[in-house]
């Protein structure tokens, strides 16, 4: 693989800032922290909790370390293989994606962020780059209404479509009961990692750890909730929380001396911001465990302009609420990671361009308020009643076809038509919008001007009495068509077809407007092929009916019985989406 394809990537990927185009920034060291992460440290570090403040302070007699006690031992782990075994001196990759402190955060806030915004990264990696890992750094739950209305189902729901390979707990995941949290484990469909957490049979809660096989090395996985978790969360008092580094110590020796992984990978909600004295930080557990080659931390909420390092311990963190896509590139060779390069994607429009677009959005949007004419009364739509007989929408509509090519183009067509599929929406009385107008035709189509001999014009008008009430083939007609429908057999049959107040002449050419849908076959309308001289006006109908209101308004909403259905009407089949 080319040097230059992760950086192909982060261009795919919408990357927004200059420096991340050019060269990756090399790992920071703790004092090389940006000031927005110490002004959060301090602010984090002063945002202790009601109870810690009213908490008795535990005490240890002096120059005595507390014992903790020691949690069933981790079953024995078998020996992990590679996909294909690892050529001698050969480079492999692998593309770490991760988020972490998502909350909710289902739709772009203030155009960040938005798990679909998210979902079209991941999809774009994925495509590029034969073997990526997707995880998750805890704190799925706690955030806008939408989310928490629903505890956060669409939030996994979307987490699962974009395939996680796995996931650990937050604190916040321990907002809830215990059967809230048994819940969202049965929605997961991609594995969630509790090194650390155990239930009241001495079982680990979720997997105790995760290996994943990819060309050429393996990938031990662990995972770790903090344990300020028992005092700003209430979790449930039938689980227990293994102290952070005793589990990591455990898990990272399994993997590494029983596995025999190759790289090691610990998905944290630790934090890297203190904010107690018992607080054990992702930075302390890298200090405190070796053998970890790459940290993916949650909780803090921190802002990482590059990969941070401790030890031999990389360190990474994407900030908060989806706003960023952690993208890493990991070089292995023979089955060890010999680099390792990381940065935050934004995720979300381009700002650049979204600053540029902005004023011609504002214009659009002011556009779409704009009065463009006034209905004297509405026009009824009902049941989707332009799909079942002659309306005074579906009139209006085809009519002001007619009018603006005799009057603009100056043609003199003959007539027009439409299905009445197209017509989505009434027109209330009153005031009319541009907006209101696109609700009523919100399809983009675009109108054509196009020749049919008469005999193919009778087989058209033939096929457009036989489509069923109810379904969005119905045609609706300008003035100049009249006929009538007979059902008294059943199915529909044409009669008394006139055009222009005569009766169509099977020998000549007529001329007349409809949309490119139904032009091109659309519901049926196969007759349609036959048309020639086809003229794209290049004008959507929408437009063109727009411009009818603003030359007629007031609006009288009517009907003439250009379109008759005697009575009794057959029973009418369900109505076609």
């Amino acid at each position: 693989m080319k040097p230059n394809r992760f950086m192909a990537l982060a261009g795919l990927l919408w990357l927004a800032q200059a420096a991340c185009f050019s060269v990756f920034a090399s790992p920071v060291s703790e004092e090389e922290l940006t000031g927005r992460n110490r002004a959060r440290r301090e602010a984090r570090a002063e945002r202790k909790t009601e109870a810690e403040r009213k908490a008795p302070p535990e005490t240890t007699p002096p120059g005595i370390t507390p014992a903790r006690k020691s949690p069933p031992a981790l079953p024995p782990l078998e020996k992990a293989a590679p996909n294909t075994a690892a050529l001698a001196g050969k480079v492999y990759e692998l593309i770490l994606l991760h988020t972490n402190d998502h909350h909710g955060a289902i739709l772009p806030n203030k155009k960040q962020g938005g798990l679909a915004e998210r979902a079209t990264l991941v999809r774009i990696a994925r495509r590029i780059f034969p073997q990526v890992l997707l995880v998750d750094a805890g704190d799925i739950n706690t955030g806008p209404a939408l989310s928490n209305m629903f505890d956060a189902e669409p939030d996994i729901a979307g987490y699962n479509l974009m395939g996680y390979d796995a996931g650990i707990l937050g604190n916040h995941e321990f907002d809830g009961n215990m059967g809230k949290l048994m819940n969202q484990f049965s929605q997961f469909k991609f594995p969630i990692i509790t090194s650390n957490i155990r239930n009241g049979e001495g079982e680990y809660l979720g997997l105790p750890y995760l290996i994943k096989s990819y060309d050429g090395f393996t990938v031990g996985i662990f995972g770790i909730t903090t344990l300020r978790t028992k005092t700003i969360a209430t979790p449930d008092t039938s689980l227990s929380f293994i102290h952070e580094i005793d589990a990591a110590k455990e898990i990272v020796g399994a993997l590494r001396n029983q596995a025999e992984v190759d790289v090691v990978i610990g998905i944290t909600h630790m934090g890297d911001i203190k904010e107690a004295p018992d607080h054990i930080t992702s930075l302390e557990l890298a200090a405190a465990v070796p053998g970890i080659d790459i940290i993916v931390d949650g909780h803090s909420h921190s802002f990482f302009e590059a990969a941070r390092k401790q030890g031999d311990t990389y360190i990474v963190s994407a900030n908060e609420w989806g706003k960023y896509l952690g993208a890493g590139r990991l070089t292995v060779a023979d089955r060890k990671l010999v680099k390792f390069e990381w940065l935050p994607v934004p995720v979300g429009p381009d700002p650049a361009v979204a600053e540029a677009l902005a004023p011609y959005i504002a214009k659009a949007d002011e556009s779409l308020k704009e009065e463009v004419g006034e209905a004297v009364a509405p026009f009824v739509f009902g049941d989707r009643l332009p799909r079942k007989q002659e309306t005074p929408l579906g009139n209006a509509v085809c009519d002001a076809n007619v009018w603006y090519f005799r009057t603009v183009y100056k043609q003199d067509i003959d007539f027009a038509f439409h299905n009445g599929g197209n017509m989505r929406a009434p027109l209330d009385a009153g005031p009319i919008t541009r907006e209101e107008v696109l609700t009523v035709l919100p399809f983009e189509n675009y109108l054509y001007i196009v020749s049919l001999k008469g005999a193919d014009v009778i087989e058209l008008f033939t096929f457009i009495a036989s489509i069923p009430q109810g379904a969005g083939g119905f045609a609706q007609v300008s003035k100049e068509v009249r006929y009538t429908i007979d059902y008294s057999t059943g199915s529909g049959a044409l009669k008394d077809l006139t055009i222009r107040g005569e009766p169509v002449d099977p020998n000549r050419t007529y001329r007349f407007s409809t949309n490119d849908y139904l032009l091109g076959g659309g519901d049926g309308y196969r007759v349609l092929k036959k048309a020639e001289n086809p003229f794209n006006t290049s004008l959507l109908l929408s437009y063109v009916f727009i411009e009818w209101i603003k030359a007629h308004t007031p609006l009288n909403p009517a009907t003439d019985g250009r379109i008759h259905i005697p009575s009794p009407q057959p029973p009418q089949p369900p109505a076609v989406p």
